[in-house]
């Protein structure tokens, strides 16, 4: 493995990281005071969420120094999500409701995190209120929806802003269209998501996982 392609690997996994696993909820103590129009915004943000049942969409994830790595993002509700990168990352996402586990098959490594530890939990528990946790920034354009979401306790934790673009095709007329994770180093990390397709056949079998490591290590 060359030098480069090291330092690709270990930004891809750092990235991933990142972006995935900051807590996504607010303890309900810290949680901030809503006015009724970021309330109305957050009410729409939730609904657009818990209105997904299947989705496929391509993203693009970039770390702080410009670095780009491609894939394709699976979700069924409930909790059910995989992250498939391009095959020069040999790097695999997937999520099972309960645990996100992240495959590394460039170096046969397997490591797990709650996936309530998650911003993605956002995304695969309909049942949770985000609405409650989160707070709306201003951005200026009606059409963009902007939450950000932090553990005011815990600064460690860092921050995600999940970005909704209005779609009159997408489910609850709202589409995610990318997330910003900036941890408590600021290294930021972004998600970018495109060619969303809503309602595709998606099946167990999307979501589940070769293991590298050998039987003796499992």
């Amino acid at each position: 493995m060359t030098r480069t392609f090291k330092i690709f690997r270990s930004c891809v996994g750092a990235a991933a990281l990142a972006a995935l696993s900051v807590p996504a909820f607010l303890p309900a103590s810290t949680a901030l005071a809503a006015s009724p129009a970021e309330q109305e915004q957050l009410d729409q943000a939730v609904a657009a969420l818990r209105a997904i049942t299947t989705v496929k969409a391509d993203f693009v994830q970039t770390d702080r120094n410009g670095q780009s790595v491609r894939g394709q993002l699976t979700l069924k509700r409930p909790g059910r999500i995989r992250f498939q990168y391009e095959k020069s990352a040999r790097l695999l996402i997937v999520g099972d409701g309960k645990a996100l586990t992240m495959v590394d098959y460039a170096v046969n490594q397997v490591q797990r995190w709650p996936i309530g530890n998650s911003p993605l939990g956002a995304l695969l528990d309909p049942n949770r209120d985000v609405a409650k946790f989160g707070t709306v920034r201003p951005t200026g354009n009606p059409n963009v929806i902007s939450v950000e979401v932090r553990d005011r306790g815990h600064p460690e934790y860092g921050i995600i802003t999940l970005i909704f673009t209005r779609n009159s095709a997408a489910p609850g007329g709202l589409e995610l269209s990318y997330w910003v994770a900036l941890d408590s180093q600021n290294q930021r990390t972004t998600i970018a998501l495109s060619n969303h397709r809503y309602g595709v056949p998606v099946t167990d079998n999307d979501f589940r996982w070769t293991d590298p490591r050998p039987a003796s290590r499992r």
